[in-house]
């Protein structure tokens, strides 16, 4: 099975799980590094805690346990997508609207390959709209690689 099809599965079978709880989905990841990794990120108002990363660890291992979808030998980690958080869905874009994030590119853009700016949103024809030096830019999505919330030290 496709690494895409077995993220896809996964993504189903965890909105089934926190179906009804405060929970939301953020992201599945399905990637080798030394080993396969299946790792599943978890958000809810206010933050998650250890406790709500251990109980759909455990759920999504029963259910993984009965329907055995993954042929490979992999580690299963749940766990809160981080204070600086990859963007993805159309609702971080609006959550997260006026918020620093940092911008990666896929090839230069303007001279550069990364870039901070403020967050205002994304159009429904993937554009990105964002504040950089008081002035409003807008990027295709098609050009950026990644975006993150921006964490300040």
């Amino acid at each position: 099975m496709k690494r895409e099809r077995i993220e896809e599965l996964i993504a189903q079978e965890v909105e089934q799980i926190i179906e009804g709880t405060a929970l939301e989905l953020v992201d599945v990841e399905y990637v080798r590094e030394k080993n396969w990794y299946l790792r599943v990120f978890i958000d809810k108002e206010g933050g998650v805690g250890l406790d709500d990363c251990q109980a759909v660890s455990e759920k999504l291992s029963a259910v993984l346990d009965e329907t055995d979808p993954i042929t490979d030998n992999y580690l299963l980690e749940v766990s809160s997508p981080g204070l600086d958080r990859i963007l993805k869905k159309d609702k971080d874009f609006i959550r997260y609207a006026g918020r620093d994030v940092d911008i990666h590119f896929f090839k230069p853009y303007q001279g550069t390959k990364d870039m901070v700016a403020v967050l205002a949103g994304k159009s429904a024809d993937g554009m990105l709209t964002v504040r950089v030096d008081g002035n409003e830019e807008t990027i295709d999505m098609k050009e950026i690689s990644q975006i993150r919330l921006h964490i300040d030290f």
